[in-house]
């Protein structure tokens, strides 16, 4: 019987074994004349010569995916053993550049419609981008998506997240709790995202180490975000001080993105969005990049489309009976 040992380096042994070592019993059920062990950062295979190269292609294939990936599933080894090596790999590199980021139950997060497309193609190519569209369509989930990306790829050191607490036909005074758990529902969302991209491990250890920050818009206010990808989320509710504000945070090698609905501004009725004029002021400014969404990019319940063009319709009728 031959013996191959696989040394892994820089790898989370948790995120690339699985839970209860599922990914590497998963491996070892489909050679059963060959032992797989693994102790502490060292894989042990034993078995015959053919086998050993085969196993020792795939768990390769496997720390080149997690290096890429940032995760290991039971789906990603099922990947490697139900295709001949050669093809899934040609497979797994055709798809790496669509790919965002793998979702924390092993799919892959990817831009699913032509301005989704877009709008990560102007975040790769702009430091500062506006993403405006209806709700639905996606804006808030890829921002966060791309935000992700940069922090395991090293572009970033650190995330960070904010939006204006603006009430939406409720009084945040009358809201249970203290300050953080009266925000938290305004933050619910970006939580979501999170929830989807990073397991809950990794997230709370980011969080408690500021690696990933989200916080109101109102504690941005004086600081300086150096190497951080930062996202503004619901920017059509900022006044147009509040959004200069945040442009301004832009510290060396950051990256920002700027998401928001005109249609709903949930401002007072006197006051005007900063995302519009923000908008007019910078659209011509070299570097940043404004990606309109449209209703066809909806991606929750088919009926979100139908409701936001019915609404669309509305509106313009109303707009031209006061013209």
């Amino acid at each position: 019987m031959v013996e191959k040992v696989i040394t892994l380096e820089n790898v989370s042994l948790v995120d690339f074994l699985g839970v209860e070592n599922r990914n590497i019993n998963e491996l070892s059920s489909a050679f059963p004349k060959s032992k797989i062990i693994s102790r502490g950062n060292e894989i042990r295979i034993q078995g015959s010569t053919p086998e050993i190269i085969r196993i020792n292609q795939i768990v390769h294939s496997l720390v080149t995916h997690y290096h890429k990936f940032g995760k290991i599933t039971e789906e990603s080894v099922k990947t490697y053993l139900n295709e001949e090596h050669e093809e899934s790999q040609k497979k797994l590199d055709v798809n790496a550049d669509e790919t965002l980021v793998f979702g924390t139950k092993g799919y892959a997060i990817k831009a699913k419609t032509p301005n989704q497309i877009k709008l990560v193609e102007a975040v790769r190519k702009n430091d500062l981008v506006f993403a405006i569209g209806p709700a639905g369509t996606g804006k808030t989930y890829v921002s966060v998506a791309m935000a992700v990306q940069a922090l395991k790829n090293k572009e970033v050191r650190k995330i960070i997240i904010t939006r204006p607490a603006v009430e939406a036909g409720e009084n945040l005074g009358f809201l249970p709790g203290d300050l953080k758990e009266k925000i938290d529902p305004y933050l619910r969302p970006i939580y979501d995202a999170l929830d989807d991209m990073v397991p809950a491990e990794k997230l709370k250890y980011y969080q408690e180490n500021r690696v990933i920050e989200i916080a109101p818009l109102a504690y941005m206010r004086g600081r300086t975000l150096h190497n951080a990808f930062i996202l503004l989320d619901e920017a059509q509710n900022t006044t147009p001080m509040q959004i200069k504000m945040f442009l301004t945070r832009m510290g060396p090698h950051s990256k920002a993105i700027i998401t928001g609905d005109m249609s709903q501004v949930d401002l007072p009725k006197k006051q005007k969005s900063g995302l519009i004029e923000s908008t007019q002021i910078l659209k011509d400014i070299k570097g940043i990049g404004i990606v309109h969404l449209k209703g066809e990019d909806v991606v929750r319940h088919r009926l979100v489309k139908h409701i936001i063009e019915a609404y669309d319709k509305n509106d313009a009728l109303i707009e031209k009976e006061h013209k």
